[in-house]
């Protein structure tokens, strides 16, 4: 790519690091893109610092958000995250409302600034919790609105939303990390670690996570509360 720039937006979990890996492996100087919103693992965001350090990011933003002010989610309200594969059926307490419309526009914008060719995602439709913002349709549409939106689009160019993991699955996005170099003990997952950042082992992105690495048959680096093993 010579050095054109990209924005990544990095939560500080796997697919968000294997996602950075992946840009970097193109050739784009990557500008990483993270968000203070009010979420309850707040640890996450200094898993994006390690990675973004890590990883040798071009830059790295934090942006606040406030999404408490809007709640809805068990990931920023006083919802409890449910555990062991409790579900009420239909989309899990975890969505929050909007979230990737929202990071995406920051992402967007980010990219105007830079002259940036394409905002990177990691989002994915196989092994997920079945978020409505992690399809393959909302990434098209989106990606539509990138190019009426956007200065860069008006004059002929455009703005690539880029989802390289929508199609893999958790073991197949862990194996294309460890294939390029990403270090996933620095990366935080779950929806509801302790305070000294370990995974609760027993959340959705938890679940995942463990049995990514199990059917990658790569060592699981996480480190999970007392009494849990990997």
């Amino acid at each position: 790519m010579g050095g054109q720039n990209a924005v990544v937006l990095l939560s500080g979990g796997i697919d968000s690091a294997t996602v950075l890996a992946a840009a970097e492996a193109e050739g784009y100087a990557c500008h990483c893109l993270s968000f203070d919103y009010g979420q309850r693992n707040r640890l996450e965001l200094e898993a994006a610092r390690r990675v973004a350090k890590r990883q040798g990011a071009a830059s790295h933003r934090i942006v606040a958000v406030d999404m408490r002010t809007i709640g809805g989610s068990a990931l920023t309200a006083d919802i409890a995250v449910p555990k062991n594969g409790e579900t009420t059926g239909g989309i899990p307490a975890t969505y929050v409302p909007a979230r990737n419309t929202i990071f995406l526009s920051f992402g967007l914008a980010l990219a105007e600034v830079l002259d940036a060719e394409a905002v990177f995602i990691g989002v994915n439709s196989v092994d997920f919790s079945g978020y409505p913002d992690c399809r393959p349709e909302f990434i098209a549409a989106f990606e539509n609105l990138a190019a009426l939106a956007t200065r860069r689009g008006a004059e002929g160019g455009s703005v690539k939303i880029r989802a390289p993991l929508q199609h893999l699955g958790k073991a197949d996005i862990i194996c294309l990390g460890t294939r390029l170099g990403v270090d996933y003990s620095l990366t935080l997952t779950c929806y509801d670690p302790t305070p000294a950042g370990e995974a609760c082992g027993e959340c959705d992105a938890c679940r995942f996570r463990r049995e990514g690495f199990r059917r990658a048959g790569i060592e699981d680096p996480t480190r999970y509360r007392d009494g849990l093993q990997p």
